[in-house]
């Protein structure tokens, strides 16, 4: 990490730290029931924000790396394998090429991220009723599971990265591993989820190394009772929830990895998509079961995804480029989503 990369990574971060300080503190100090309203109004902030930075990236892409010279900006593209072609261009236009396809790994990244989020919701949901807490601790729970996110996503990511330059065969492990998810997620979809909490394994790992408060008390996660310490059922919670999360980036992370293999633009489009999961989840807590075709649509994305992790090198000789795959990606969701809503659903008597 070079200190052109060191000063935008610090800023990016340093912007996400201040729009959550910004949520949490200002907006949404006190626990509250988040209305359809303010779960649309943030959906379109965090949005807007990721697109924004969308064009940032397409203006000034080259600024993440540093890149002031040719020879750099072959060694970018070479060393993360971009699908670009930059001989016999002078500098100013091969730096255009490289931002315009830097971008679009990014958008492609941010939607995939984006949308396998919305399973995630499902699964979040399943938690907060199991868990019986009440809708207006919601927002705190999932503003410091997005917290922990962030720092886990942050080693994922990179660890990954640095396997996959070491070691180049992992991608094709990583493709094997999408594929055998989104077919699993497809013979899954009409299966009815359901979470016991009492045998989730965070629960008894809670129950066994800790002293647990028999029940809620509030918004707080520990408390002092007689000079001992306690932690609530709603750090359990927020446990789990970081333990999903978890288990989603092991599906997620490799399938933008199959779009870029800048560890950055990996990064950004996951975060981005990871803030903007909160408000997600308390727009499609109001109709998720307007899209019941988008399981079927994400089982197809992740397939694809694997599959084209695995012929990569096939795909890039052909000419299958950064803007090909953001094309099938929103084709696929646009579908999933425009059938979910102009099919209507069978009798389930019938």
């Amino acid at each position: 990490m070079n200190w052109n990369e060191i000063i935008f990574f610090s800023g990016f971060i340093a912007f996400i730290l201040l729009m959550l300080f910004v949520d949490l503190v200002l907006v949404g100090k006190k626990s509250h029931v988040v209305s359809f309203k303010e779960s649309i109004t943030w959906t379109i902030i965090w949005v807007s924000i990721s697109l924004i930075f969308y064009l940032i990236i397409r203006t000034h892409g080259d600024w993440i790396h540093g890149i002031d010279s040719m020879e750099k900006l072959k060694y970018i593209i070479k060393i993360h394998d971009h699908p670009i072609n930059i001989d016999g261009l002078d500098f100013e236009s091969a730096l255009a090429v490289y931002r315009n396809n830097l971008s679009l790994e990014y958008l492609t990244g941010y939607l995939i991220e984006y949308a396998l989020s919305v399973d995630n919701v499902f699964v979040m949901i399943l938690i907060f009723i199991a868990f019986g807490v009440q809708q207006k601790y919601y927002k705190r729970v999932l503003f410091w599971g997005i917290i922990g996110a962030i720092v886990m996503r942050f080693i994922f990511i990179f660890l990954s990265a640095a396997l996959i330059q070491e070691f180049a065969w992992i991608l094709y492990l990583f493709g094997l591993l999408l594929i055998f998810t989104g077919v699993k997620m497809f013979l899954s979809r009409n299966k009815e989820e359901k979470m016991d909490a009492d045998k989730h394994p965070i629960v008894r790992f809670a129950s066994n190394y800790f002293a647990v408060y028999p029940r809620y008390v509030k918004q707080h996660f520990m408390i002092k009772k007689r000079g001992k310490n306690y932690i609530t059922p709603l750090l359990i919670v927020l446990l789990v929830i970081e333990f999903t999360d978890v288990i989603f980036a092991v599906d997620s992370v490799p399938a933008i990895f199959s779009i870029t293999k800048d560890p950055y633009i990996v990064f950004f489009s996951n975060i981005f998509a990871i803030i903007g999961l909160r408000s997600l989840f308390f727009l499609l807590s109001n109709v998720m079961n307007k899209f019941r075709f988008l399981k079927i649509g994400l089982a197809v994305l992740l397939t694809f995804i694997g599959l084209k992790m695995i012929f990569h090198h096939w795909l890039k000789e052909i000419g299958f480029t950064t803007a090909y795959s953001l094309y099938v990606v929103l084709l696929i969701l646009l579908i999933s989503i425009f059938a979910s809503l102009l099919i209507p659903e069978n009798n389930k008597k019938q």
